[in-house]
């Protein structure tokens, strides 16, 4: 699919015009650079979908108006867009999103209440390049769900273990705080939430 356009960087506009609705990879683009993307399989596939169940029971009883969409582009630039693994939005925020009903984009941060990275082989990417970009957009809260503990040492200590990493963006920049093992995950955006580490990495299965 990739090599159906042209290699020269493109834009955010590009990218969605262009994007293959039938496709079995998804895709991001990367400072112009489309990024095929597999779709998640497996451990990574159950872990994004017993987060959703989770968040979206704590959604019920909190009675917020968030969802989280089946997919979604966060447009960081006008040459960058990833697709999170999931994404809590601010329904009254959506008419503030012009691309929303076309092309399901949200490109400003206030309109994001959660956003969740599910680490794979591309920990350098959830760790460093779109954690920056998260931080830059203004979205409030950010997870790196690192259920194999591959991150880089200086991001989840050594020895490595399995970590969720909350970022909390406090006067414009994020702070960290991990969450391990018998952990109870702090969530800003979600006080409610009565969710412990080794539940998210299993997946919830006792």
């Amino acid at each position: 699919m990739i090599a159906e356009i042209d290699k020269k960087p493109i834009s955010i506009d590009q990218f969605l015009d262009w994007y293959p609705e039938s496709s079995q990879n998804g895709y991001e683009l990367r400072r112009g650079v489309v990024v095929e993307m597999p779709k998640p399989r497996g451990k990574h596939s159950e872990i994004a979908g017993f987060l959703i169940k989770c968040l979206n029971s704590v959604i019920d009883n909190m009675q917020v108006p968030y969802f989280i969409p089946r997919e979604c582009i966060v447009k960081i630039s006008n040459n960058t867009g990833y697709e999170p693994d999931v994404t809590v939005i601010k329904r009254p925020n959506l008419g503030n999103e012009p691309h929303w009903e076309k092309a399901s984009v949200i490109e400003n941060g206030e309109s994001v209440a959660l956003t969740v990275e599910v680490v794979s082989t591309n920990w350098r990417d959830d760790y460093g390049l779109k954690m920056t970009d998260y931080e830059s957009i203004g979205i409030d809260e950010y997870w790196i769900v690192d259920y194999l503990g591959i991150g880089g040492r200086r991001y989840i200590g050594s020895p490595k273990q399995p970590t969720i990493t909350v970022c909390k963006l406090v006067n414009g920049e994020y702070e960290l705080q991990q969450f391990r093992k018998g952990d109870r995950i702090l969530s800003s955006a979600f006080p409610g939430l009565n969710l412990i580490a080794e539940q998210v990495f299993a997946a919830g299965i006792q």
